[in-house]
């Protein structure tokens, strides 16, 4: 843990972490030609600092661009223009994560004036880049069930961060968490349905509870410092990636990120990557390629706290 300059918005706490993201496909065959779009690359934030980032690439692309996307991301494209048999991409990074500022449950406006002081906004200067979050999108389309599910606790007068962070504690409680329950096309009314699913099932069912009150809310991807029992060393590859949800709380108290998955606030041991309105806009590694009769896939993520 240090005491960093802290960046605005932030406690001056915080935690170095060194992080090591590594993706390997393996195909049956050999692929000629392959084009991939990944994000994997952290991004800087009010409660982040990049000290460094790299991106290993195997076989080397022919052709490969790194741009910002529309959310603020950084996204990587590559090309392979030459048979392969396997592809791998390393991601390094150093990042800084701080403590998020202290924010009681009733350091708010109550959601219904959130919800109506975002009325009206729509040019780049005055708010646009919030109500973005507000609307339907490819993973996470309104319903009757959302709305009735996120009414339970946006009750009438509430704090809109009393109202997230019981809506998050709700979704810990009334949801099991299954890995073998859902994969990335199972839809969001199927996990509302049976009641179990994984972080990015989660992350938007919070999501979706909040756009159904009219709040915005955007999806966040990224890495879970885990903490190793007491006396047991940290386990290689034993962190994962993950997934929580940002919901937007008004002018005064903010981006409150939520993780229904441990039903707790984001913190300086959670590592932010990218976010958008839900995980296709964010998903760590995309890709279209010609022949490769199947593929395995081996993913696995070390998040290592530095010392001072």
């Amino acid at each position: 843990m240090t005491s960093s300059t802290p960046l605005p918005g932030s406690s001056g706490t915080s935690t170095r972490y060194r992080v090591r993201h590594a993706t390997s496909y393996d195909y049956g065959e050999d692929v000629p030609i392959s084009h991939h779009l990944l994000h994997l690359t952290a991004r800087p934030h009010p409660r982040q600092r990049i000290r460094r980032s790299l991106l290993t690439i195997d076989p080397v692309p022919a052709v490969r661009s790194d741009r910002v996307d529309y959310f603020g991301n950084t996204v990587t494209y590559v090309a392979v223009q030459e048979p392969h048999r396997t592809f791998s991409v390393i991601a390094e990074s150093e990042v800084e994560v701080f403590e998020p500022p202290a924010l009681a449950p009733g350091d708010s406006a109550p959601w219904e004036h959130v919800r109506d002081s975002l009325r009206g906004l729509s040019g780049p200067d005055d708010g646009a880049e919030i109500t973005q979050y507000c609307f339907d999108s490819a993973l996470v389309a309104s319903s009757p069930e959302l709305l009735d599910y996120a009414r339970g606790s946006y009750s009438p007068g509430r704090p809109a961060v009393a109202a997230a962070i019981d809506l998050m504690n709700r979704i810990n409680r009334d949801f099991a968490f299954d890995p073998t329950a859902t994969t990335v096309a199972t839809p969001l009314a199927a996990v509302m349905r049976n009641r179990r699913g994984v972080c990015q099932d989660f992350a938007h069912i919070a999501v979706g509870c909040a756009r159904a009150m009219g709040l915005p809310a955007r999806y966040v991807s990224g890495y879970l410092r885990t903490l190793p029992p007491p006396g047991r060393p940290r386990l290689v590859g034993a962190d994962v990636s993950h997934a929580w949800a940002s919901v937007w709380c008004g002018a005064a108290a903010g981006w409150l990120d939520i993780c229904p998955t441990n039903a707790c606030i984001a913190n300086r041991d959670f590592i932010t990557i990218a976010w958008g309105r839900d995980y296709d806009d964010v998903s760590p590694a995309r890709g279209v390629l010609v022949g490769g009769a199947g593929h395995g896939l081996t993913v696995s993520v070390d998040v290592e706290p530095l010392a001072d």
